[in-house]
């Protein structure tokens, strides 16, 4: 089964992009801001990560970024 790792600061998005994907069938973890992801990637690399752009203190890119290294 695909991992799939959602990280966006607005609660409902999460929740709701959560829903959809294990209705079909996918496992799925979130984190409410970059820093949380990226611990959560390091920790346990998902196979794939849906992550919002804006966001406070660590936007999307910077995620992104942090990530690939």
């Amino acid at each position: 089964m695909s991992k799939i790792l959602v990280i966006d600061d607005e609660k409902s998005i999460r929740n709701v992009l959560k829903d959809v994907l294990e209705y079909e069938k996918y496992q799925v973890d979130t984190a409410e801001n970059g820093k949380k992801g990226l611990e959560k990637i390091k920790n346990e690399p998902p196979d794939l990560v849906l992550c919002d752009i804006k966001m406070p203190e660590m936007d999307g890119v910077e995620v992104l970024e942090k990530a690939m290294k």
